[in-house]
């Protein structure tokens, strides 16, 4: 089991109050509390439970189900050891202790801290990120949480243009091109449309750059005949698609700031440090954030992503925990009469991962199968065989995430001279 405890420190986590547990070593409890969310509170619960039994901070474990939070980062910071488990786990355990389906924040607690004392190796023990992670780690997240605000706007805006203004829509896309929404600024409904005049479209082409379409086929694009529509939906719809075009510009400014702040903070966890150890080969030692940029397909937003999200993992080169993290590892159930008897067992996707990896490893399998030889030859192999699109994109990955972890091992970066010439 490693290290010995003597106490055993379960929290279930609540957006106002918190449920403690505390058990000994033999299963007893010697604390149950509950703690409201603030800091004299929380102090004060941290004060009173490292104290028990004049124990050191090192004695006590702690159980949360959330891998990060005030709690976590508290406990931490003052020496305990801290473990997290995954809420499904828990309920497993929960039927343990009632079989009549019960569940309340003083059970959860107790199950929590017991289960910690009983099954250890089942959780997985937390430490505290560098600082550069979590700052990553937040601004990943808030990327994210942006992008699904302009899809979710450009969704909305594209439904408006199409009940009153559908021909709009065959000039580009509404989700991202800034340009037509300048275009529908000078003619917001088809009757405007009918008086454009092509110097104001070919101005608004020209301080965009845009060169796919000119000003001409703009301008006959919308004086194509409108749908016919109910009195008054035209004016609604243009009133409605003018307020979700403010915010779209908005949500796209912001998202272009969190790229500028993505780049910047990559750009000093890639950075050589000067005077570092030399390896081996007398090379300087490279960081795992520029092994990882180097590789092809991965960019800025999915390397971002794979090393806040996936920190301790690339920093201790766990590749199989990687591969579960990630999805790219199938499950296979093999029950019955299945993988028995010349029966094949059925391999299915693995669903039970981190979707920000699995979304980030998805699209970096995706370009790479577009701009890397062997991953375009590998992908071409696997879809031969029969697979799926996305089955065979989880193999190139699997590859991908394989010879990752090679390189972090060795220390270099992605040589694309190594590779190319095996594919050809």
């Amino acid at each position: 089991m490693g290290e010995e405890f003597r106490f055993f420190v379960g929290i279930d986590w609540g957006s106002e109050t918190h449920q403690v547990c505390v058990v000994d070593a033999e299963g007893a409890k010697v604390l149950e509390r509950p703690v409201t969310h603030d800091g004299e509170a929380i102090t004060e619960l941290v004060d009173r439970v490292l104290a028990l039994g004049n124990s050191k901070p090192e004695a006590f474990a702690v159980a949360m189900e959330a891998p990060r939070g005030t709690m976590v980062e508290v406990f931490l910071d003052r020496g305990a050891a801290v473990f997290s488990i995954n809420p499904k786990q828990v309920d497993r355990f929960r039927d343990r202790y009632t079989i009549g389906g019960a569940k309340d924040d003083r059970l959860d607690a107790y199950v929590l801290a017991d289960s910690l004392r009983t099954d250890r190796p089942l959780y997985r023990r937390l430490a505290l990120d560098d600082a550069a992670i979590v700052e990553l780690r937040g601004l990943v997240r808030a990327r994210g949480e942006v992008q699904e605000d302009v899809l979710r706007l450009g969704s909305r805006l594209r439904e408006q243009l199409h009940r009153y203004y559908p021909q709009i829509l065959e000039l580009g896309s509404v989700y991202e091109d800034a340009w037509l929404w300048e275009v529908f600024e000078l003619a917001p409904t088809p009757e405007q449309a009918r008086h454009l005049q092509r110097a104001k479209v070919g101005a608004v082409l020209g301080r965009h750059r845009i060169r796919r379409v000119n000003a001409d086929e703009v301008v006959r694009t919308l004086k194509k005949k409108p749908v016919p529509v109910a009195p008054g939906v035209v004016e609604a719809g243009r009133r409605h698609a003018s307020l979700v075009i403010d915010r779209l510009r908005l949500a796209l400014e912001q998202r272009r700031e969190c790229d500028r702040g993505l780049e910047a903070l990559l750009a000093g966890l890639s950075s050589v440090e000067s005077g570092g150890d030399e390896d081996s080969s007398g090379q300087k030692a490279h960081r795992d954030a520029e092994i990882l940029l180097s590789l092809v397909g991965v960019g800025v937003v999915n390397g971002a992503t794979m090393l806040a999200e996936a920190n301790r993992l690339l920093r201790d080169r766990d590749y199989q925990s990687m591969r579960v993290l990630t999805g790219t590892a199938p499950v296979r159930r093999q029950t019955g009469k299945q993988g028995k008897k010349g029966r094949p067992a059925p391999v299915h996707m693995r669903r039970a991962c981190n979707p920000r990896l699995r979304d980030a490893v998805h699209h970096w399998a995706n370009v790479a199968t577009q701009h890397d030889p062997r991953a375009k030859q590998h992908y071409a192999r696997l879809r031969a065989k029969g697979h799926s699109h996305g089955r065979a994109l989880r193999g190139v990955a699997d590859r991908l995430l394989a010879m990752l972890f090679a390189m972090l091992k060795r220390g270099e970066l992605y040589d694309e001279a190594r590779r190319v010439p095996a594919a050809a």
